[in-house]
């Protein structure tokens, strides 16, 4: 902390925890307790009950889990494949060209992401590649919606990387292809662990764009947290947004666990 003094130190602590307990903690909070309660007419809730995360781990509730967390680690693995291939060919580029790729890759972040699943509709339903109706053009929105993260995190990596380590292998007779393999990937992986948890923490959370493109068959998770609270269910459609917080923040535990591992070495 860049403050020295005692004094100086409590007082951020308490701007601290007067802006976060508010604005973080405590609706956080009340979404957990919701969660537990099977009414709420008083300050506080009441009738404790675990039913709801009976109801949250089982039947269709479960394969929302399942079809968001596969939805995520696809697009993240799609998004990092193509972020990282992009950054890498875009560093060979001059600099205009490569603030072109970087505008390319930053412009589905640039618009509203009902926008980007509006688009994906439009394009993915003619053929020759129809996928309207179907779990891909999930796939394909998040994938899109994810990339720019992906590209913009490597591409910042890149321009910290010393070429020292690149240029040694090189003139110890390395091909370019053994020097991007076993020197420059290796120096990456925590950029590229931590491009993956964001990308896959932003496809848990994404609505807006996946509310226009999922079908009957392919219902993620956050679709159904807001279809369970739009019909009233508060205390399922709470115990459901648990659910998905809590399956997010233990794979994003997984993923800085990767990622100190990787920094390690």
């Amino acid at each position: 902390m860049l403050v020295h003094t005692a004094r100086g130190r409590w007082a951020a602590w308490a701007l601290f925890a007067l802006l976060f307990v508010p604005l973080f903690a405590l609706p956080l909070l009340v979404v957990l307790a919701a969660s537990f309660a099977t009414n709420w007419s008083g300050a506080l809730p009441s009738g404790p009950t675990t039913g709801h995360y009976a109801a949250a781990l089982r039947g269709e509730s479960l394969e929302a889990l399942t079809a968001s967390l596969v939805t995520a680690v696809t697009a993240s693995l799609v998004a990092l494949a193509l972020g990282t291939w992009a950054a890498l060919a875009a560093e060979r580029l001059g600099r205009r060209a490569r603030r072109v790729v970087d505008a390319l890759f930053m412009l589905p972040v640039a618009v509203p992401s009902v926008v980007v699943g509006l688009a994906v509709l439009v394009a993915f339903s003619q053929p020759p590649l129809l996928l309207n109706g179907t779990r891909w053009i999930v796939l394909a929105a998040h994938t899109v919606l994810v990339t720019a993260f992906a590209h913009q995190s490597v591409s910042a990596a890149l321009a910290r990387l010393d070429p020292a380590y690149e240029e040694a292998a090189a003139m110890l007779g390395a091909r370019p292809a053994y020097v991007l393999l076993r020197v420059r990937l290796p120096l990456l992986l925590p950029s590229l662990n931590a491009a993956a948890g964001l990308c896959f923490a932003l496809s848990m959370g994404e609505l807006s764009a996946t509310m226009m493109l999922y079908p009957p068959d392919w219902l993620p998770l956050p679709v159904l947290v807001f279809t369970a609270t739009d019909r009233g269910s508060l205390f399922t459609g709470s115990a459901l947004a648990v659910v998905l917080m809590t399956t997010t923040l233990l794979v994003l535990l997984a993923v800085s666990r990767l990622r100190t591992k990787a920094t390690y070495r």
